[in-house]
Formats: structure tokens, sequence, C-alpha cells
């Protein structure tokens, strides 16, 4: 069998096109008032800084600005807090994301939890994480989030099937589970003390890779037909799972790049003009 593709790259770029149309439209109701993302990166990781730059880049794209917040590699927890709490404060900021990770000495947790929950588009507050897995509304983790969006996308079934996450983030893995255990999956999670894990993987409808090691996860453990979504990204183009072998034997995956990654960064842009709707209109 030919697998199906989940373009997350595509559907991201069809997306833009109506977040447009909803910008111009929020802006002509508010007397020209445009949403902002404001960026926060702490230190000069080159991959951090990288990343923050494209979702810049992505704001301008539909019409969005985008106020970069850059602060030094010493920065302290009450420096960065003290930043976020003007944020915070400040009422044409629609969305703040703060990048990750943060140079060691910064408590980021309590940096993330910092973030006023109208502003957590990027999903990574313990309270948004919390009203989310509850049923209730909340800005959704913008990676697992993505992957939500581009398997409703595809009309892939969710309901009544065996869902197999690797890997146990508070920022992927977990809400990742909890959103499909939303959607009525059934869910297991596996991690670095998982028993078995291939036979695990093995019983999965649908495998999520989401540990961090590349090829981690191997072809052999698949069965034929599952969807495979690998949320996974390595130097040489390649994600968590070996997927290769894949492609023609299972129904459909993402591909690495140009399947998961593109979404997050859309899911994030959505989810601040979203923000931006409810603050604004």
């Amino acid at each position: 069998m030919s697998a199906l593709v989940l373009d997350g790259k595509a559907l991201a770029q069809q997306t833009e096109a109506a977040l447009l149309q909803r910008v111009e439209a929020l802006k002509a109701k508010s007397g020209g008032k445009t949403p902002i993302l404001a960026t926060i990166l702490v230190g000069d990781d080159p991959a951090s800084a990288t990343y923050v730059k494209m979702k810049g880049n992505a704001c301008r794209r539909v019409g969005m600005d985008s106020l970069a917040v850059e602060m030094p590699s010493s920065t302290t927890t009450d420096e960065l807090l003290a930043k976020i709490g003007e944020l915070n404060d400040n009422p044409d900021v629609h969305g703040i994301l703060l990048q990750h990770p943060v140079p060691g000495q910064i408590d980021e947790r309590a940096c993330f939890d910092a973030i006023a929950l109208a502003k957590d588009v990027d999903g990574v507050t313990c309270l948004g994480f919390g009203r989310m897995a509850m049923g209730e509304d909340a800005y959704g983790c913008a990676t697992p989030q993505g992957i939500m969006r581009l398997l409703e996308a595809y009309d892939i079934g969710i309901e009544g099937k065996h869902a197999v996450v690797v890997g146990r983030s508070p920022i992927l893995g977990k809400p990742m589970a909890m959103m499909l255990l939303q959607k009525n999956a059934t869910v297991t999670i596996c991690h670095s003390r998982t028993r078995d894990l291939p036979s695990l993987v093995k019983q999965a409808d649908i495998i999520v890779g989401a540990v961090g090691k590349p090829e981690f996860i191997r072809a052999e453990w698949i069965k034929d037909g599952a969807v495979v979504v690998d949320a996974g990204y390595h130097p040489g183009g390649v994600g968590d799972i070996e997927l290769a072998p894949l492609v023609e034997r299972v129904a459909a995956y993402t591909p690495v790049p140009g399947g998961v990654g593109p979404m997050t960064i859309n899911t994030l842009i959505m989810q601040s003009v979203e923000s931006g709707e409810k603050s604004l209109a």
C-alpha cells in the first residue's frame, strides 16, 4: 500500500491564508490594532535563535507583529519573571512565547507558569495543561495541538484506537497523551523506564515518537497499517522514528522535515490570532 503523507507544511500554508484574512478583519474592527506575539530568547543558543526568527517571520506572513525580547545568558530567574510580568501587563501584547530551553540557572517551570493564561498561546503553563486535561477552554501546547490538527485535517480516526506515545515531556508527550485521550483514544505512555518497549509499540494503531533521540523507534516495531507521527527532528533530516522502511506499509505518516514542525509554529500563530480576537474584538 502507498501511505498517506500527512503534509504539515502544506496544511500550514493553507491555514496562513485564512489567518491573514482573520487578522485583517481584526484590524478593521479594532481601529487598526494588530495582534502582537512577544518572543523571549534568553542566551545565545543558535538553534533557539533560529526558531524564534522563524516564529517572527510566520507572524509577519499573517499580518501580525512580533516583539522580540532578547536577554543575556546571565539572566536570573527574577529578571526573567520581571520581564514576563511586564509583558503580561502590556495590553498590546496578546501572546507570550518563552523559547525553550533557558540557561540552567533559571527556574524554567516558574517562568512558564508566570505567563498569564490568556497569553499562554504556546500552551506551556500548568494551569493551561490542567484545564486542557479537564476538557476546559485553554490554548493547547503547540506541538501536540498541531499534531491533533494535522490528524483532523487528514480525517485520521482517533476514537477507539490504541495510541502509543513514546516520550513524557511536559510540553509534548504528556499533553499529547491527554489530547488523544480527549478524543477517545486508548492511550499508552512509554518512557525511559518502560519495559519491553517494542511489544508496546507493536500494538499501536497510532504511534507518536516524542523521545528526542534520532531513529530510536525502529521500523520493525511498528505494525502494518499504523498511523506514524514523528515529532522529532535531528541533524541529517531524521526524526525519532525510522521512517524509510515504513512508507510502503503504514496507513499514514508525517515526513521529516515537513510534517509536525510546520504545524507547531502554525498552531502558535493561530492561537496568537485567537488571543488577539478575544482581547481586541
